[in-house]
């Protein structure tokens, strides 16, 4: 037998062993079938609700994590009031401040009284220094909430003493300035320490 010949043999020979494993187990089996969870180990018989898992990781201040959880929520139960509301919170966490924004205003569209996303949407409104909108919105969250809720009464109080001052001190006018009148009617506007 010449060489190619015999490599040709040995090839349709593998082929014929492989297919008599297939028709004999049934296949291949993959390498980690048949291993048992150490002992101890409960068996997971459903997994976890993506938005369970989310809630958990944003109390343990995994962000990154949170938001893959949500995604994978939006995934395998759609894209509701909830999800997009939960999305919006880890965007907001992240500091994606316009994301998250985006995203509790679609929450919004699908739930107008969904007290998380209006919460939420609120406080992205503060960060981003739209202090009277975000006033609006937290004074409907606690409406809805029946004021059961004191950290929307307390961003409500925020919003309010932010609005009251932006309305009276203006940020950019942090000098202090006096009229000195000149002669022949004339007023100067000067600086005063």
């Amino acid at each position: 037998m010449t060489t190619p010949r015999r490599s040709r043999l040995l090839v349709a020979c593998a082929a014929l062993a492989l297919l008599a494993a297939c028709q004999t187990t049934g296949g291949l089996a993959p390498a980690h079938e048949g291993l048992k969870p150490p002992p101890g180990t409960p068996a997971v018989k459903e997994a976890v609700d993506g938005l369970v898992v989310g809630h958990r990781l944003m109390a343990a201040g995994e962000y990154e994590l949170a938001l893959k959880a949500y995604l994978r929520a939006a995934a395998e139960d759609g894209v509701n009031a909830d999800v997009l509301s939960a999305l919006g919170s880890a965007n907001l966490k992240l500091g994606r401040l316009n994301q998250a924004e985006q995203l509790l205003h679609r929450a919004l569209e699908r739930d107008p009284n969904f007290v998380p996303a209006l919460n939420n949407l609120g406080v992205v409104l503060m960060n981003q220094g739209k202090y009277g909108e975000a006033r609006l919105t937290f004074r409907k969250a606690y409406a809805l909430d029946d004021g059961a809720s004191d950290e929307i009464r307390q961003n409500l109080r925020l919003a309010i003493a932010k609005t009251e001052k932006s309305a009276y001190d203006s940020p950019q006018e942090t000098t202090k300035y006096a009229l000195v009148r000149r002669g022949d009617g004339r007023y100067l506007l000067l600086s005063t320490p």
